[in-house]
């Protein structure tokens, strides 16, 4: 089972849960914002999406522009990055399809295409 995690409010989500339920794709729906991604859970998804770190920042959330996010990630470590990810939903970069194998952060549908229907 797949788990969309995502922020209801948030176009690109809703763009995302239409395609998975137009393509008929069964997945578990979690709300960022009310269920935030653990710790550990982060640094799961963060090992096997093969992504940079900064790739799972929320970069145009309020929450990162007001804490000048811009200018600290590039001097903060792994360790502090993913427990400031860990701190609120709503800096994490969404929506997030966690599968078995693959992690996908934010909807690119070719993407997402490739990975949900082998």
């Amino acid at each position: 089972m797949l788990n969309f995690i995502c922020y209801p409010k948030c176009t690109t989500c809703q763009k995302a849960k239409k395609w998975l339920d137009d393509n008929k794709i069964e997945y578990e729906f979690r709300d960022i914002k009310l269920d935030n991604p653990t710790l550990d859970e982060l640094t799961a998804w963060y090992k096997q999406s093969g992504l940079p770190l900064k790739k799972f920042f929320n970069t145009s959330g309020l929450l990162y522009k007001s804490l000048d996010l811009k200018n600290k990630i590039p001097t903060m470590t792994e360790g502090e990055m993913l427990n400031l990810l860990a701190t609120d939903g709503m800096l994490v970069k969404r929506p997030l399809l966690v599968g078995n194998d693959f992690v996908l952060v934010g909807f690119k549908e070719a993407e997402w295409s490739e990975k949900t229907t082998k």
